[in-house]
């Protein structure tokens, strides 16, 4: 069975070594001692979120922490090229959903679109407390997924500031029900950006679609079946990891 991974502040593993001590506390040190039980005897992986794999033996277990031995220190080069999903914002937890899925199927960026069709906004505190669970959700999916290296969630963006971020990409796709082209048939770049662009349940408007094209996107579709706003992006996800990185 994979090592159970725990993400904690850069500081506290920032020179491991073989060899070295380590002190899981805080959050982290109670869910592993308390809820996950971990005992002496035992091993277990720590991530600072940037690449930072450490894995332990745990010498000590206390009722909120743990003592550690580091046995082993790697560190995962990011991914080339990048996958960026763009993902609108919609009601419910569908875009939860999506931001979870899309962390296991590695995901590199995760960006919040205000469409035009959403009816969903992020304004104010409200829009703070909404990316802050997009954050907390991706945290969560990386640790159950074992990524060392946590996605990063965008500040919210307008059609005005997606279509400068396409203009930048290496590649663009607007996941449209009516697009002739398949995503599998797209050439994948070998660096940069590669953005995943998904609409809201009322789908994207014809204007925020010749915007996008015109900043160079290319609208493409999955299959032949209308997939919600909660999966669409996971399936391209795959669709693309298929053609590069799980070969």
């Amino acid at each position: 069975m994979t090592l159970p991974l725990f993400l904690v502040a850069p500081r506290l593993v920032e020179g491991a070594a073989p060899g070295g001590t380590l002190v899981l506390d805080g959050p982290e040190g109670r869910h592993a001692a308390t809820v996950r039980r971990i005992a002496a005897g035992e091993q277990l992986m720590l991530s600072d979120g940037l690449g930072l794999r450490v894995t332990c033996d745990v010498v000590e277990a206390a009722k909120t922490e743990l003592a550690l031995r580091v046995v082993e220190v790697a560190h995962e080069p990011e991914p080339v090229p990048r996958f960026v999903l763009v993902q609108a914002l919609a009601k419910g937890d569908r875009d939860d959903q999506a931001v979870e899925s899309a962390t296991e199927l590695g995901v590199d960026e995760i960006v919040p679109w205000q469409a035009a069709r959403c009816i969903v906004q992020w304004r104010g505190d409200r829009g703070d407390k909404a990316r802050r669970k997009w954050e907390a959700t991706v945290g969560a999916a990386s640790k159950q997924s074992r990524r060392a290296r946590v996605p990063v969630v965008a500040q919210l963006a307008t059609t005005s500031a997606l279509v400068a971020r396409v203009q930048a990409a290496a590649a663009a796709y607007v996941l449209h029900e009516d697009a002739t082209s398949t995503l599998a048939g797209q050439a994948l770049p070998t660096g940069g950006d590669v953005l995943v662009v998904v609409g809201p349940e009322g789908g994207i408007t014809p204007e925020e679609v010749a915007q996008l094209e015109a900043a160079g996107a290319v609208a493409v579709r999955l299959g032949r079946s209308v997939l919600r706003s909660s999966s669409a992006g996971p399936a391209a996800l795959a669709v693309l990891s298929a053609a590069g990185r799980w070969r």
